[in-house]
């Protein structure tokens, strides 16, 4: 009779795991012998597996003589007590002989060694990314099939990864306990302060190859490198549409969902994005961080300055496709266009007058309800709209933040600045066609009976 075949360790590439093999091996010939041990007499029936378990747990525990004199803990073998005693006793005898970094078992030292050599053998199969551990492949397996493990128990918001969960409990708790030495900004983690910090020393080692702009993160050369590859690997599950960052799909799909979970705490109005509570939040505190340096004009938002500037340089980049006319801001060329398109969809339920833009029409709407619901506090005149009341209120500060580029006048708004302009460029931009010429086309239009009258007269 051949000798029974060795048993076949299951391969794997932690040693821990390894001796929970050898032991589960050691635990079914245990049962084995827990079994031939037991002869069964005749008219005696055998052991069942209960019992025989039974029987093999109370050996077991009387094996299990190396404890913890710690915690309590019993362990089967001298070497797996050694092992856990590093976790009271903080020791880390693996040394990584790359960066010094420590471990207290080889095993996680095998896994930090891939850092160095870039070794990543776990693939995921739906999106081809790779990583260096099998536990980092399992919870990036939840991108794709949609699952969330981890509920915040303040407003039962759901997420994938647990450091998600963590950065939205500062919502709800508000702590910022991380401090910038440098500005005073605080954070609610201290990688956000470490990345922020980064802009006070100028630091950006990431570097992209294709247009050689630098990054201060390598997440951030990572996203931005998708606009040269053009890969956008997040889907809309409602539609068709792709995305190359998450941030910007989760955005999007709040489209479709209508979800609008950030909510100002002052008006009760609702944000679908974080970073527009943010800004919404300014109106409530008057906080505007952004100023002109040549008018002294504060801005809320930096690209709302940026636009404001074009005003000092005289940048038009917005130019009309049917008659050539540039114009400083977007809003301004979408205005003009109705002067070709003659279109005024937006009509007034009053009396009736047409508009080319809703916000006239709304501004308009104000003269029937007679609401101006914007004072001026030094001699209590009231306005239809925030834009007019502070052109207004120049005449009392007598700010006048516009300035002729081409003498020292200075004019309290851009219209009168513009209007000024002309009179060195000899500019005349309005011919008698244009239906916006109201005063002079009356000339043309009005019937003057008078004219006849007198004629009438000299030949009489």
């Amino acid at each position: 009779m051949s000798d029974p075949e060795p048993c076949r360790m299951k391969h794997t590439e932690d040693p821990e795991e390894q001796r929970d093999l050898m032991e589960e091996s050691e635990e079914s010939e245990e049962l084995s012998e827990v079994k031939e041990e037991h002869h069964v007499k005749p008219g005696e029936k055998p052991l069942s597996r209960t019992e025989t378990k039974k029987t093999f747990l109370k050996k077991r525990r009387a094996k299990k003589s190396f404890t913890c004199t710690q915690c309590g803990k019993s362990l089967t073998r001298k070497d797996g007590l050694e092992r856990h005693m590093r976790v009271h006793t903080g020791e880390k005898p693996y040394s990584c002989d790359q960066c010094g970094k420590s471990f207290s078992n080889s095993y996680h030292l095998d896994v930090h060694m891939r850092v160095h050599t870039g070794e990543k053998p776990f693939k995921c199969d739906k999106c081809g990314k790779d990583f260096s551990q099998s536990s980092s492949l399992n919870v990036h397996m939840r991108v794709h099939t949609g699952e969330k493990p981890f509920t915040c128990d303040q407003c039962g918001k759901t997420f994938v990864f647990a450091s998600n969960l963590k950065n939205h409990l500062t919502v709800h708790t508000k702590e910022k306990p991380h401090s910038c030495s440098v500005c005073g900004k605080s954070f609610s983690q201290l990688s956000n302060l470490h990345a922020h910090e980064k802009i006070h020393t100028g630091v950006r080692e990431y570097m992209c190859f294709e247009c050689e702009k630098t990054f201060t993160e390598a997440n951030s050369l990572k996203l931005h490198q998708r606009i040269h590859t053009g890969e956008k690997p997040y889907k809309c599950s409602h539609c068709d549409k792709r995305f190359s960052q998450s941030s910007s799909l989760k955005a999007h799909e709040m489209i479709h969902t209508g979800e609008k979970p950030h909510t100002c705490d002052q008006c009760g109005q609702s944000f679908a994005l974080k970073s527009k509570l943010k800004l919404h939040m300014m109106i409530h505190t008057g906080e505007k961080p952004f100023n002109c340096d040549k008018c002294g004009t504060d801005f809320r938002r930096s690209s709302h300055l940026k636009e404001h500037m074009r005003i000092h340089t005289g940048e038009k980049p917005f130019s009309c496709d049917q008659c050539g006319k540039t114009f400083v801001f977007a809003s301004a060329l979408k205005t003009h266009l109705a002067v070709h398109t003659k279109e005024k969809p937006h009509s007034c339920s009053v009396c009736g007058k047409s508009f080319s833009l809703r916000q006239y029409l709304h501004k308009h709407e104000k003269i029937h309800t007679g609401v101006k619901e914007y004072m001026c506090f030094e001699c209590e005149k009231t306005f239809t709209t925030g834009r007019d009341l502070k052109q207004h209120q120049r005449i009392h500060t007598g700010e006048k933040p516009y300035k002729c580029s081409h003498c020292d006048k200075r004019f309290s708004g851009s219209s009168n600045l513009k209007k000024h302009e002309r009179i060195h460029t000899g500019e005349k931009p309005h011919t008698c066609d244009e239906t916006h010429l109201r005063r002079h086309m009356k000339i043309h239009a009005v019937k003057k009976p008078h004219h006849l009258s007198l004629r009438s007269r000299r030949w009489r």
